[in-house]
């Protein structure tokens, strides 16, 4: 579960990351 929920926010930092290089793009 702990590995799980460290998945979760890793794949949301990169969507995060993602939309802020998309919006600077």
């Amino acid at each position: 579960m702990f590995m799980g929920d460290i998945m979760v926010s890793f794949i949301f930092m990169i969507l995060l990351i993602i939309c802020v290089l998309v919006g600077v793009a």
